[in-house]
């Protein structure tokens, strides 16, 4: 589209000033460069003339100044941000459940306080609406009573809850967090495209957006007066925390679990706002009261924001199939033992069958029509309606009333009726004489677009935008901002942006000067507390077993370092040094036994790249990041791009005609990758109960490592070397030759990697350090007798004081093995959450 140009002089304007305007309008139109609007739609950047909007101006002059060099690094910083913290979104498809990297689209969209104004309200007087929609249906039902609702367009969704009917939510709301999808048509007004009231998810992406895009644009983001989000979350935060009674201020996020598609905001929302990031196996129903369970025991939990459907949440009165809920849950509601953000059954209201009645719902609800407008809907549950979506099928858009499968659809179903062949209008239109109540027929919206940055231009793609509410004690607050999701199709029809392909971030531009809110309390009211918070059972668990795999992780590379290095130069592929290493990679499942031609280097290779083997290198280190990725709260940024970069390191590309220098330079990078890992873990975690459990998991995993090293290297028939090789798996060869400087001798060497307690690789020290571990974990008494964990740990330690390096026999290292292994079960049975027994591969020696 041709654009007009500006005069470059007005009235009262002086010369200096029409030169900046000059050298701003010129910098404008260099980035603006051949953008071209969409025929029919509103863009939001440029209007009816060519001309960009006077808000945008600023943003596109500022990013004129970076040049498309300039451009091209910021956004890239911007993704790098992205993609070191882990953010990711899980898309199901045919191959299953995938981790994607977060595809960020760079511009921001920009929307003038005035116009966000005008939405804002409007969508508050909807959930004003809806609340009350909800106090009806699951109150007295006289709605329906009266004929304003028709029955089945109630009883017919499968989130109405019969067993919540009648119970009333603790707090007096339903919805304590509301979302809509909106989208602008060509005359410039919003509309309602669709409601969310379940589980609303997108606002921590939004908040990544936001970080993502101001790290990258620092400079432009200050200089125009953009809204922040803090004082919303402040807002929601606030409601949540006074509804709980206990006073302890513990909050649950109810998150599904690691699988679900946004887990990653979960574990964002949970840090953000202090709130325990809970799965329905950590909570069990006591009474009328929920409790989490903790490596210190039960304790009460009071308010659940809940990111579960709410047909999952109770196995017992609701989905009996669900593993992914708390029994009990609906009795501890029913008795105000537990508040719910949003409340079970809410999203009820989010139906899309719901939108047919809403404009008459609001004349006898609020007494009013609603200000923001909806995309026109009919429900196929009415005759006269059923007709006239029929009689003008080519001009609808068709979908499930209820969002769940229909018989004889596909699972999301959603299609334009002009788009079907005759076929499926036929089963369409047999479906809608049999099940007319399971569709309904909307009108095709077409929506504005914005711009995005493609290659070295901007291009216009059409967006929609969701914008999310939190209820408090003064009434509903709107985020000033929002979650954009943007098309990579020129399509500027809603229908087509049921799953948009990136998501921008959304800034409110004020006129006025900005407030720096932030969670962050006044220095007045910031009470002393030295304790984290609680630590469920699931938690402990899985740091116990992120230490464990990336201990085993370390010691199955420097068994390969040590495969492929200076041993191999002196050691033929046959050589009895060479075949203990190969042999105990084997026995650990690292190493297939029958590999063909074996040399180091082919071993190595093997340990390092095969996917198929149970303890090789790239099952070990995914292992690592599956434990990391269910307590992502608990995790730092730091640490968890150590845990990345260690996945990279192992699964880049190592073919071809691979030599033992390529293996044992693989092996050596990832092992400093892990050592960083355990220096952040060690200088960075507090000394609480969560970095406890982490130390008992390597420590354990090492001493398990040390004692078979010992046994395999130590034994008096060992070839010659084998002692040396001993020194290299412990690193303790350092040590070794400060202290003795002479050749390897068996007892020095075990009395070194064994029993001496000053080095930090004996298995001495690995024992001391569990038991002063056990000592002070929670939840255990002093004036009891020691546990049998303890217990163990102390005849271990005896057995190590009455030993001399001397007396050390094949047999005592297989006892103390034993033990070690019976350590590790009997913390598992005290302190976490025993679920279905897993295969954990660390095969017993034979």
């Amino acid at each position: 589209m041709e654009r007009g140009t500006r005069k470059g002089r007005r009235d009262g304007v002086s010369g200096a000033e029409t030169r900046s305007i000059d050298f701003e309008q010129a910098a404008v139109e260099s980035v603006l460069g051949g953008y071209e609007t969409l025929p029919g739609v509103r863009d939001e950047m440029m209007d009816a003339d060519g001309q960009p909007r006077p808000h945008w101006v600023p943003f596109l002059a500022e990013l004129a100044e970076l040049g498309p060099e300039g451009i091209r690094r910021r956004f890239s910083a911007a993704d790098r941000y992205l993609r070191e913290s882990g953010v990711f979104y899980r898309v199901y498809d045919d191959a299953g459940g995938n981790e994607r990297p977060w595809s960020l689209s760079h511009i921001p969209l920009l929307l003038e306080k005035s116009d966000w104004q005008v939405l804002a309200e409007g969508l508050i007087e909807r959930a004003e609406l809806l609340e009350a929609l909800l106090a009806d249906l699951y109150g007295p039902g006289a709605l329906v009573a009266g004929g304003a609702l028709p029955a089945a367009a109630v009883a017919g969704s499968p989130e109405f809850l019969r067993p919540l009917v009648g119970v009333a939510p603790r707090g007096g709301r339903y919805l304590r967090f509301y979302a809509a999808d909106v989208g602008r048509g060509p005359d410039g007004r919003w509309w309602v495209l669709s409601d969310r009231t379940q589980a609303p998810s997108g606002v921590g992406y939004a908040l990544e957006n936001r970080l993502a895009v101001t790290r990258a644009l620092p400079d432009v983001s200050r200089t125009l007066r953009m809204e922040r989000l803090a004082s919303f979350f402040q807002n929601f935060r606030a409601s949540l925390l006074k509804l709980d009674t206990t006073g302890e201020g513990r909050v649950g996020l109810l998150t599904p679990g690691s699988l679900n598609e946004t887990y990653f905001e979960h574990a964002l929302l949970a840090r953000y706002l202090g709130f325990l990031l809970v799965e329905g196996e950590d909570l069990t129903v006591r009474g009328d009261a929920v409790n989490v369970r903790t490596v210190a025991g039960l304790k009460r939990i009071d308010v659940l924001l809940r990111r579960l459907d709410a047909d999952f949440g109770d196995p017992l009165e609701l989905n009996a199939h669900s593993r992914l809920g708390v029994p009990g849950l609906v009795h501890a509601v029913r008795q105000g033992g537990v508040a719910l953000a949003n409340a079970l059954g809410s999203g009820l209201v989010e139906a899309p069958a719901l939108m047919a009645f809403l404009p008459t719902l609001a004349l006898q609800v609020l007494g009013r029509p609603l200000a923001l407008p909806h995309v026109a809907t009919w429900w196929c549950g009415q005759a006269a309606e059923r007709a006239e979506v029929c009689e003008h099928l080519d001009d609808l858009v068709l979908t499930s009333a209820f969002g769940n499968a229909i018989p004889g659809l596909p699972r999301r179903f959603s299609a334009v009726g002009a788009d079907l062949t005759a076929a499926e209008r036929k089963r369409i239109e047999t479906i809608m004489a049999l099940r007319g109540g399971d569709l309904v027929a909307q009108d095709i919206a077409r929506i504005s677009t914005m711009p995005v940055w493609s290659g070295d231009k901007l291009v216009p793609r059409p967006f929609t935008l969701r914008v999310f509410l939190a209820a408090t004690d003064d009434g509903w607050v709107v985020m000033p901002g929002g979650f954009c999701r943007i098309s990579e199709s020129r399509d500027a029809r809603a229908f087509s942006m049921q799953r948009g392909d990136r998501s921008a971030d959304v800034w409110v531009l004020s006129t006025e000067e900005v407030s720096s809110a932030t969670l962050m309390p006044s220095p007045e009211n910031v009470r002393i507390r030295r304790s984290s918070g609680t630590l469920p059972s699931r938690a402990a668990d899985n740091l116990f077993w992120l230490g464990r795999y990336l201990e085993r992780a370390e010691a199955s590379l420097r068994l390969v370092r040590a495969l492929v290095g200076r041993l191999s130069e002196v050691e033929s592929s046959s050589g009895p040094l060479v075949m203990r290493l190969v042999s105990l990679l084997a026995t650990w499942g690292a190493v297939p036994r029958d590999l063909a031609r074996g040399t180091p280097a082919r071993y190595g290779l093997a340990a390092l790249t095969r996917n198929d083997l149970p303890g090789s290198l790239p099952q070990l280190v995914r292992s690592a990041r599956a434990s990391a990725s269910v307590i992502r709260d608990r995790f730092s940024p730091d640490g968890w791009r150590a845990l990345l970069d260690l996945e990279a390191c192992i699964e880049a590309p190592l073919t071809g005609n691979v030599s033992e220098a390529d293996a044992y330079e693989r092996a050596d990078a990832a092992l400093r990758i892990i050592a960083a890992f355990s220096g952040l873990a060690s200088e960075n975690m507090n000394r609480l109960a969560g970095w406890r459990f982490l130390e008992i998991g390597r420590r354990i995993e090492r001493s398990i490592a040390l004692l078979r090293f010992a046994r395999t290297f130590a034994e008096p028939a060992a070839p010659r070397g084998a002692l040396n090789v001993l020194l290299q798996l412990a690193d303790s060869q350092i040590t070794y030759r400060t202290r003795y400087v002479m050749l390897e001798a068996r007892g020095p060497v075990l009395d070194l990697v064994l029993l001496d307690p000053d080095n930090p690789r004996s298995l001495m020290f690995q024992i001391q350090r569990i038991a002063d571990h056990l000592r002070v974990l929670p939840g255990r008494d002093p004036d009891l007798p020691p546990s049998l964990a303890e217990r163990l740990v102390g005849r271990i330690l005896s057995d190590l004081i009455a030993h001399t390096a001397e007396t050390f026999e094949l047999k005592h290292f297989d006892a103390m093995e034993a033990d070690m292994l019976k350590l590790s079960d009997e913390i598992g049975a005290h302190y976490f959450i025993q679920g279905p027994e897993e295969a954990v591969y660390w095969p017993v020696a034979t």
